[in-house]
């Protein structure tokens, strides 16, 4: 069994490490203080090619695999979390289910772009009310017959035929108040429980869309999450993805993929914060000597490492499984609980040994930290990866 990445990932990931260090490293810390989008680095990710990598190259993407797109999320998290974030959200919520799900003329209309930089994907999924139940939701869409031409207006009611009706609340989106197309979730059969939930292709620019919070948070500032209300949202039959009914069973093949992503960015945060320590236990000195001959630093520092290692090698193993065609739920589930936790547990340990330096936005494990946090919470909590994997092994 090879452990060293093919040729070229390392080439990709020699490239992306670069232009972070190059673009990314200087902003991290401005772009979170400002809680500012910067939209200037995912255009220049899309002149890279690095906006559609796991895509194929019929539909504007890289035609890149699973492992390839997780190594350059790991290197986008290794300096800055909320660009990681809105990275992964693009690409594996917004971008990925248009080509897994959708019509050759929906690749065409909405996943090119985003796989080729153009604009940004988002998907919407969660509820005010619903948590870690996302199948609870009240979001419904509801057939109708289609305006007359005197009555339409807006980029959603352009075709005859009978069109969709959505109205409800969406919270926790990731790039919605950035986004070219959202994906999302509705209700089409009150009835018919998981069998009744179906996705669909918004436009922002649809008639009674609207973002109506931009919510301030713990940590990822720079990557918007938002609520958004669908207000009478009316859709041509053409922006259904995949059939009706289909949404719950699209959501969990979606999800396996996205804790890959959540996975690689975890990792990509874990190093970073390892990263940080190494370097300034090996140029702090105290009792005339570097910290990092100290026991107790060094072991930490060493532990830090340990889990950082550990956690790419369950990331690789699952993207790899993703690859080859395997079913991944036990294997993402392993390896997004397993990253999560070690970012949150190397980012702590990232400030304890800078210290009170480590508590100052001059350094930067106190944004990993804060960054950290949201993976053990984003595509399902800690609580839930061990519902998932206590499934998986009949217990």
């Amino acid at each position: 069994m090879n452990f060293e990445l093919p040729a070229e990932h390392r080439m990709i990931r020699d490239q992306v490490r670069e232009f972070c260090e190059e673009e990314i490293a200087p902003i991290a810390q401005d772009i979170e203080d400002d809680h500012r989008f910067p939209e200037e680095i995912f255009e220049q990710l899309g002149q890279l090619d690095m906006m559609g990598v796991p895509i194929a190259e019929e539909h504007g993407g890289l035609g890149g695999d699973t492992l390839m797109y997780a190594v350059v999320a790991e290197e986008l998290g290794r300096v800055s979390g909320g660009i990681g974030l809105s990275y992964v959200a693009h690409t594996s919520l917004g971008s990925k289910p248009i080509e897994l799900f959708g019509t050759d003329e929906q690749r065409e209309e909405w996943l090119r772009p985003l796989a080729e930089g153009d604009g940004m994907g988002a998907w919407a999924l969660t509820e005010p009310g619903s948590g870690s139940d996302a199948s609870d939701m009240d979001t419904t869409a509801e057939k109708s017959e289609a305006r007359s031409a005197s009555e339409r207006s807006g980029a959603a009611a352009e075709k005859d035929g009978d069109e969709y009706v959505l109205n409800g609340t969406k919270q926790f989106i990731t790039n919605a108040s950035v986004a070219n197309s959202v994906l999302v979730k509705a209700v089409t059969d009150p009835e018919a429980g998981y069998d009744g939930i179906s996705t669909f292709i918004v436009d922002p620019d649809d008639e009674g869309f609207e973002v109506t919070t931009v919510w301030d948070k713990m940590g990822l500032n720079c990557s918007p999450t938002c609520e958004i209300q669908l207000n009478d949202v009316r859709l041509p039959e053409d922006r259904l993805l995949g059939e009706e009914g289909d949404g719950w069973d699209q959501t969990k093949k979606t999800l396996d993929g996205g804790r890959i992503s959540i996975a690689a960015l975890s990792t990509g945060l874990a190093q970073g914060a390892y990263e940080a320590a190494k370097e300034y236990s090996g140029e702090r000195e105290q009792f005339g000597q570097p910290i990092s001959k100290f026991d107790a630093v060094r072991d930490m520092v060493i532990d830090m490492h340990r889990k950082t290692e550990r956690a790419r090698l369950l990331t690789h193993k699952a993207a790899t499984m993703y690859d080859e065609g395997e079913d991944v739920t036990r294997a993402s589930a392993l390896a997004k609980l397993d990253a999560s936790e070690a970012a949150r547990e190397v980012a702590e340990d990232s400030v304890q040994v800078h210290g009170g330096y480590g508590y100052t936005t001059d350094f930067p494990p106190q944004r990993f930290y804060r960054d950290a946090k949201l993976m053990e919470i984003g595509e399902g909590t800690s609580e839930i990866q061990h519902l998932i994997i206590g499934r998986q092994l009949g217990l």
